[in-house]
C-alpha cells in the first residue's frame, strides 16, 4: 500500500522537492544580496555572480522556468563554491562547512535529470 501510494504521488513529492530546493537557494542568494547592499561585499566579484545565480536560479526553480539549465548552472556554481571556499579547510565537508554546497549539488543533479515536471512554466513550452 505504501509503495503504491508513493508511486501514485511521486509527481507531488518531486514538486515539493523542487520548491524547497529553489526556496532555500533563493534565500542563500538573498543573504548575499543583503551583504552587497550593506557594503560588506564588493559589488563586482564572484560573490556578486553567486548572488545573482542563487537569487535568479532559486526563483526560476520555484516557478519551473528553464529548470534543467538553471540546475546545471547552479550545480557548477556549487562545485566552484565547494572547492574555492571550503576545500582549502580540508576535504571533509563536516569540518570545512561545505555540506550545504554538496547537498545543493546533489539536488541540482536530480533536478537536472528529471526537469521541472508538474506545475512548471517549462510545461507551457513543450511541443
Amino acid at each position: 500500500m505504501t509503495k503504491q501510494y508513493i508511486e501514485n504521488k511521486k509527481e507531488y513529492f518531486y514538486f515539493v522537492f523542487r520548491i524547497i530546493i529553489g526556496f532555500l537557494f533563493l534565500l542563500h542568494g538573498m543573504s548575499k544580496v543583503q551583504g552587497i547592499y550593506s557594503g560588506n561585499m564588493s559589488l563586482w566579484g564572484l560573490m556578486t555572480l553567486a548572488a545573482a545565480i542563487e537569487t535568479i536560479g532559486g526563483l526560476f526553480l520555484i516557478i519551473g522556468l528553464l529548470t534543467r539549465y538553471v540546475a546545471a548552472i547552479s550545480a557548477i556554481e556549487m562545485v566552484f563554491a565547494y572547492f574555492m571556499a571550503h576545500a582549502s579547510k580540508g576535504l571533509n565537508p563536516l569540518v570545512n562547512k561545505g555540506e550545504t554546497a554538496i547537498l545543493f549539488f546533489a539536488a541540482f543533479l536530480v533536478i537536472m535529470t528529471f526537469g521541472a515536471k508538474k506545475w512548471a512554466i517549462d510545461n507551457l513550452f513543450k511541443k
